[in-house]
């Protein structure tokens, strides 16, 4: 409301001042509701806190619930140069011994014939590519099942570099390469993918008339079975051919996949000898996943500590002191530490597993305790993610925090209705101080105009008083005289 400055000229009087003061009293309930709404706030806040970290607390309890976790494996290679090894979710655990007699290898072809530049023009007609396997003697090639044959039509102008171009643009399963020798350059060919049944043969329709001479577009056919090679076989597509603990296994590429389930070799090198390979338990994700857990656990305490404590210093409480609600989740948290589960019948409580209430009312990690039960995966991930739907006692650690979490952060959670009841108040508050300030308003205005109205009174009061002193002064005069 802008200040008053016109009240009080007529009469003198210091109407502006009064009027002032009586609207500060008015607004003085203002100042409790604008402190009111300041605690609000600061609990909204808090309880916003709470529930972040109590989200974290539930993420970190999920991620010791997914199988996954537990199912991760960590796997070695005494000679990782010859044979790698990755470990995949769900890797049968154990020791294997890998030998490599072959690696995979693309079918590759060269032509014959080198051209001048790659420039050169290569004839025109037609070139078919097509993927299969070739058979031993009698050389014979039979058809990849399910892959259609690819045609490259080839134009009169055409080069090498354009024929490579169109080759590869195909995606026939065949990639295109030019390479310069002393000679001159060359067309080479190779199978995009390994193995045997990734070789191909070119077969050409040369529209010079001769379809197997060594010119034109048929110097570049490789159809031995037709006697129309214009190209020479450098390297045959083969499988690769290995033994693992005693098996002979074959792949058309250089990764062994499902030969052990969860698991992949990797082949690198040929006739090594042999390569140890170890599969175990990746405890350290276990151990990671169970510190974080406490992590989380940790964070969430420590703050609902901060919030509801008492400084007899200071003689001021937290936020939350003394709310029910808090008081009662914080209750939850621990009653879980302390409570035992028929999940496990090795670790009924977390204690078992390291995992320590303390008298902070966080939990610490002993590091002994927990390795030891690790070394027992089967036990520890019952304890923590058993589900037991007829009896909530059998349920695991994790399952019964994140169950918890997801009760108190739900539509109808504590945090959650403690929240949206906190938001109404702050709601009531805003809707009080909008209707205080114009009630205040409105009663400024009624004192102006009452104001103004006195002032006019006592502006033509003090002119009458002042015709008045002077008319007695006249008549008093004249009586002298």
């Amino acid at each position: 409301m802008p200040a008053i400055t016109s009240l009080g000229i007529g009469s003198g009087a210091d109407l502006n001042s009064l009027v002032t003061q009586l609207v500060a009293v008015e607004r003085q309930p203002l100042q409790q509701m604008r402190t009111a709404a300041s605690g609000l706030q600061t609990q909204v806040s808090s309880y916003g806190k709470l529930s972040s970290l109590l989200s974290g607390l539930q993420a970190a309890a999920n991620k010791l619930n997914t199988s996954a976790l537990w199912s991760q494996s960590s796997a070695r290679s005494s000679d990782d140069s010859a044979v790698g090894v990755v470990g995949g979710s769900g890797a049968a655990v154990g020791n294997y011994s890998v030998s490599v007699s072959k690696l995979a290898s693309n079918q590759t072809v060269v032509a014959a014939t080198a051209l001048s530049s790659a420039t050169a023009a290569v004839g025109s007609g037609t070139m078919t590519l097509e993927l299969g396997e070739w058979t031993q003697e009698p050389l014979q090639f039979v058809p990849h099942v399910g892959r259609d044959s690819t045609t490259v039509n080839v134009e009169a102008d055409d080069t090498l570099t354009t024929l490579r171009d169109k080759i590869n643009a195909a995606g026939g399963g065949v990639t295109a390469a030019l390479v310069t020798d002393s000679t001159g350059v060359r067309l080479s060919l190779r199978s995009t993918d390994s193995g045997k049944e990734n070789g191909f043969r070119v077969q050409v329709s040369d529209n010079d008339g001769t379809p197997a001479d060594n010119a034109g577009l048929s110097r570049f056919a490789f159809d031995p079975a037709n006697n129309t090679s214009g190209t020479e076989l450098k390297r045959p597509g083969s499988n690769a051919e290995a033994v693992v603990n005693g098996i002979p296994v074959s792949s058309a590429s250089n990764r062994l996949e499902g030969v052990v389930e969860g698991v992949t070799f990797q082949l690198r090198k040929e006739n090594f000898g042999s390569a140890e390979v170890s599969v175990t338990s990746d405890s350290e994700a276990v151990k990671k996943a169970i510190q974080a857990f406490a992590d989380s656990y940790n964070e969430l305490s420590k703050i609902i500590s901060e919030q509801t404590r008492y400084d007899p210093t200071s003689k001021q409480g937290g936020p939350l002191q003394g709310d029910s609600a808090v008081g009662t989740i914080q209750r939850q948290l621990r009653g879980l530490i302390n409570s035992a589960t028929g999940a496990s019948s090795t670790f009924a409580r977390l204690s078992d597993v390291g995992l320590q209430l303390q008298r902070d009312g966080t939990i610490s990690v002993n590091a002994t305790k927990l390795d030891a039960a690790i070394a027992k995966p089967g036990e520890l991930k019952k304890a923590f993610t058993n589900l037991d739907a007829g009896n909530s006692a059998n349920n695991g650690f994790a399952r019964r925090y994140a169950d918890l979490a997801t009760q108190v952060l739900g539509s109808d959670g504590t945090l959650t209705t403690r929240t949206q009841s906190l938001q109404k108040m702050l709601t009531k508050n805003s809707e009080a101080q909008t209707r205080l300030n114009e009630r205040v308003d409105r009663f400024q205005q009624r004192l102006v105009q009452q104001y103004t109205a006195l002032d006019g009174s006592l502006s033509r009061l003090s002119a009458l008083s002042s015709s008045v002193t002077q008319q007695l002064a006249r008549i008093s005069a004249s009586n002298n005289n």
